[in-house]
């Protein structure tokens, strides 16, 4: 039963440079899987609806994604894991961390700007894990580059060859559909009487058609039989061993806003995207989803995420094995046995309670104070997976509360927050009431401040601090030793450990010619309790 249950399971996640229509297209992929009945896009603040991924109220408030979501559901009997990541480079730590818990990544290019950086980042991530990347080039229905223009982008800026799947009719207000090169079809959009929220209306013909010229007009139907000649002549050919390894992407062109290419998209998607597969752990040890040991690995900590409960979800990706409710498993970080009591089942806010999930699955545990993200969970003794990674903070600043009767509310959010991975959390000796929170991007600051306001009452403001840089020393056994020898500003990190905060590059090269016995370095490492 589990060997046919983990090959039921697929899990992706959407990754994008801001405003490529990322959230547009997951409300759409929902909505033509069926789990949705009509998609709401965010269009501004004042949008009366707000998309099911983004359910954060400054979310909401602002119409960006700032933290991943996860979305399950059944398409065609599959089991769906829908990993909505934010887009905003400031939130890029987020995103991550969520494409280590995935299989396959869909990455949405905007058609008039081609590979944007963040794109390339998250790419670079993807090709690290030799994670398996689709491609969808979206917003044909606007002015937009040409077809074999993007292709050449993707490969030229990102390395890797393409293949189109679907290929384009027109663009812009001239764009009518796209053309199905696996199943050799025409399809040909209309704009749906309901609107953008309901299924588009589709065509369907073959490329010699005699009446191709009459439902395209002349002109679209010569340039497209032209390029799809050229297509077949001279382009890639599909490869899915390459393809699983991360060397080839298929590329397909729609328009999400519209609908227009959504549905073959979905259909090519879902034999594309893979099962489960193995996963390496430390110690030279390779997990295979087939195996009964229970293992998983926890990549996201979410607080507040029902408001009247103030509860806290740790989300797992499990690698092997069946979940089931009341089991004990090995936690390696803290070195010991818990029990995973309660477990839930996501589609976005909205959650269910299950009993048990196997393999690819993406469970939320209740978090009493247990995990933190990397943690690694497994039965049959004790297993560690690879580390998950962490940023270096690039911005600093000192929290202020604005309200002293408020501490202890400060305490405990900025205590939650740190532990979900919303920002870096340190104290500087003598300071101890006054902590540096450290992030990668300055939007984040913003989020926090918003967040320990409106969940935890506790309204703060910061003061910036003038450092790039954060480096874990080791070598060093406290604050007062590395300001002795010229470190700018030491703190603590929330194990005691020490960091040395620089404010550019070369104040951090001096400390380390001048201090050759110690090693910085620009993450914490991951230690399991003895």
């Amino acid at each position: 039963m589990t060997q046919n249950e983990f090959q039921r399971r697929r899990t992706f996640a959407i990754i994008s440079h801001p405003d490529a229509g990322k959230t547009t297209l997951t409300e759409k992929l929902l909505l033509y899987g069926g789990a949705i009945h009509a998609a709401g896009a965010v269009k501004s603040r004042k949008a009366k609806r707000s998309a099911v991924s983004d359910w954060m109220a400054l979310e909401k408030q602002r119409g960006i994604s700032v933290t991943s979501s996860v979305l399950q559901f059944e398409y065609d009997d599959i089991r769906w894991n829908l990993l909505d990541t934010p887009g905003h480079n400031d939130f890029s730590e987020d995103t991550y961390r969520t494409l280590m818990a995935a299989d396959c990544a869909i990455m949405i290019l905007d058609a008039a700007r081609g590979v944007e950086p963040q794109t390339r980042k998250l790419f670079h991530v993807c090709r690290m894990r030799n994670t398996p990347v689709v491609t969808f080039i979206n917003k044909m229905d606007r002015p937009a580059r040409d077809a074999f223009a993007l292709m050449s982008d993707v490969e030229d800026v990102l390395g890797v060859s393409t293949v189109p799947f679907t290929w384009p009719i027109g663009s812009g207000d001239l764009f009518q559909g796209v053309y199905d090169r696996r199943n050799q079809a025409v399809l040909r959009f209309e704009r749906s009487k309901e609107g953008q929220a309901k299924r588009a209306e589709m065509k369907v013909t073959g490329i010699d058609d005699p009446e191709l010229d009459s439902l395209l007009g002349a002109e679209p139907a010569g340039a497209l039989r032209e390029e799809i000649e050229l297509l077949d002549g001279a382009g890639e050919e599909w490869s899915e061993p390459r393809f699983l390894s991360g060397d080839l992407t298929p590329v397909f062109f729609g328009s999400a806003l519209t609908n227009f290419g959504v549905e073959p998209f979905l259909q090519a998607f879902k034999h594309l995207c893979p099962p489960p597969g193995d996963r390496d752990a430390a110690g030279d040890v390779t997990v295979s989803p087939s195996d009964d040991r229970f293992s998983a690995f926890v990549f996201k900590v979410q607080a507040n995420m029902d408001p009247s409960h103030r509860d806290r979800i740790a989300f797992a990706r499990i690698c092997s094995g069946k979940f089931e409710g009341g089991m004990r498993v090995h936690h390696y970080r803290l070195g010991k046995a818990i029990r995973l009591n309660r477990a839930e089942q996501f589609f976005a806010q909205d959650r269910e309670s299950v009993l048990e999930a196997y393999a690819g699955d993406i469970i939320g545990l209740y978090d009493p104070g247990l995990f933190r993200i990397g943690d690694t969970l497994s039965t049959q003794g004790a297993m560690s997976f690879d580390a998950v990674p962490r940023f270096s903070p690039e911005h600093f600043g000192r929290l202020q509360l604005l309200d002293p009767l408020k501490r202890k509310q400060l305490k405990k959010g900025i205590q939650e927050l740190s532990e979900e991975g919303t920002v870096q959390l340190f104290t500087e000796p003598g300071r101890e009431k006054d902590p540096v929170c450290g992030v990668v991007g300055r939007l984040q600051f913003d989020v926090l401040m918003f967040r320990l306001e409106h969940e935890y009452g506790a309204k703060v403001t910061f003061d910036l601090l003038p450092y790039q840089h954060a480096r874990w020393v080791d070598g060093a056994a406290t604050c007062e030793e590395l300001r002795a020898r010229r470190v700018p500003m030491a703190v603590l990190d929330r194990d005691h450990r020490p960091v040395a905060l620089f404010r550019d590059e070369w104040e951090l090269g001096r400390a380390e010619r001048d201090n050759e016995k110690w090693t910085f370095h620009e993450t914490a490492p991951i230690v399991a309790a003895a």
